[in-house]
């Protein structure tokens, strides 16, 4: 970005705000490598560790009923285009390995407050660079490969448009918010492998080359079900120190027909138009461990157009503020309160009524703009009105807080509109 055209949209912003926010740089720029010595990559690789095996700490924050602080959910489902819909002629095609089923004997689960915030613009604050850098690490001894220097990447602004920001918000009496500049990424591209490890602590790992799986397993984007079961068997076994968790399940999930018409099925056939992914969490601990890294703490792998092994991420958000262990309500509870409008969704329309429920599970909206992380139940209601001529059904996803309202200042109620 221009510096004439940065300080143009500073110009443009409300002195109220502008100590809370800048404009967003568009343009991606990078800051000089950052050489590390062995002693400096043992001490982040340290302080990541020990992120890691220390239990999370509580927050101190306003007190509700037995001392939980009281939550705010985000009401904004803006992580993608569209709504969040799933196709299928049945809903039982729709699958995963969820621990969590119901009736469920367990009364309480944790709620994290996000380490993160974001301004206006959307921009983060709070990113934490000794982090990034220590999964990095972790990430880059688990596949062997030795980190001796690292890129530290800012997409928001280089040394000239920082200054330029920092000059326009002293004159207008303010300063720049603290760590609004932290780097956006930490990278490492060797041997043919890049890592780089963003804001919310997802390492994205890309291949050069793309590795082919043997000729006896299936990875294409539309392999079946049963041959993806058997590549995330392999994958398990040929990547078990990059995934790195002491019992690590399989968790192959999808099944609907989203990106297809009903000619693509008829060309392709049905079990071909079906798309499922492949993931792993860590199944050591109890139920409630389970359902964490069910949700947080994950390892997926991806394929190219050709079934090759191109990109794998592995998932370690940021769970160490601990906001406590709430109380939560039954899934028939639950379902009584999407009846009455509380619900949050991306769907387009009022929930139709009770007797279009065909599924219903629990989940955490993971989403990095999350203020805290909370469970919910997830609704999959069927929208009549979208059925296809051959029969091919749409199912919209309504999240209800599975937290005791109680404990919540802002209980959605459906007005109408997107949320």
């Amino acid at each position: 970005m221009k510096p004439e055209v940065l300080l143009e949209r500073i110009g443009d912003i409300n002195d109220d705000y502008i100590a809370e926010a800048a404009p967003v740089s568009k343009s991606r720029r990078s800051s000089p490598f950052a050489r590390w010595g062995a002693l400096a990559a043992c001490i982040a690789l340290s302080i990541f560790t020990l992120n890691k095996i220390m239990p999370p700490k509580s927050i101190d924050n306003s007190p509700g009923s037995n001392n939980l602080p009281m939550l705010t959910i985000t009401e904004g489902m803006n992580e993608g285009m569209g709504f969040e819909g799933y196709m299928a002629f049945d809903i039982s095609e729709i699958v995963d390995s969820n621990p969590w089923s119901s009736p469920f004997p367990i009364t309480t689960l944790p709620v994290y407050k996000n380490p993160l915030t974001y301004d206006k613009y959307s921009q983060v604050i709070g990113s934490d660079l000794e982090k990034m850098k220590g999964l990095l690490l972790s990430v880059a001894e688990r596949l062997g490969v030795d980190a001796d220097s690292i890129e530290i990447t800012n997409y928001f602004a280089d040394e000239y448009d920082k200054a330029a920001i920092i000059d326009k918000l002293e004159k207008a009496g303010s300063k720049v918010p603290e760590g609004y500049f932290n780097p956006t990424s930490v990278i490492l591209d060797k041997n043919g492998i890049r890592i780089e490890v963003d804001q919310q602590l997802t390492a994205t790992i890309t291949f050069k080359p793309e590795i082919n799986l043997p000729e006896d397993y299936s990875f294409t984007h539309y392999s079946a079900y049963e041959k993806k079961v058997e590549a995330a068997e392999y994958l398990k076994a040929e990547f078990k120190d990059l995934i790195g968790m002491d019992n690590p399940r399989v968790n192959v999930y999808g099944g609907d027909y989203s990106v297809f018409s009903g000619e693509d099925i008829e060309a392709y056939g049905i079990e071909q138009a079906k798309s499922y992914k492949i993931e792993f969490y860590d199944g050591t601990g109890d139920i409630v461990s389970e359902i964490v890294n069910f949700n947080f703490n994950r390892v997926a792998f991806y394929p190219d157009d050709e079934g090759k092994l191109f990109l794998a991420r592995v998932f370690q958000p940021d769970l160490s503020l601990l906001a406590g262990d709430y109380p939560i309500v039954t899934a028939e509870d639950a379902k009584e309160l999407l009846n009455e409008g509380h619900y949050l969704s991306s769907v387009p329309e009022k929930m139709p009524g009770l007797e279009y429920v065909a599924k219903v599970e629990l989940t955490y909206r993971a989403y990095g703009t999350e203020q805290y992380y909370i469970p919910y139940y997830r609704f999959y209601v069927e929208l009549t009105d979208m059925e296809r001529e051959n029969g091919l059904k749409t199912f919209g996803a309504y999240y209800v807080p599975a937290v005791e309202e109680k404990y919540i200042t802002n209980m959605p109620i459906w007005d109408g509109s997107f949320n």
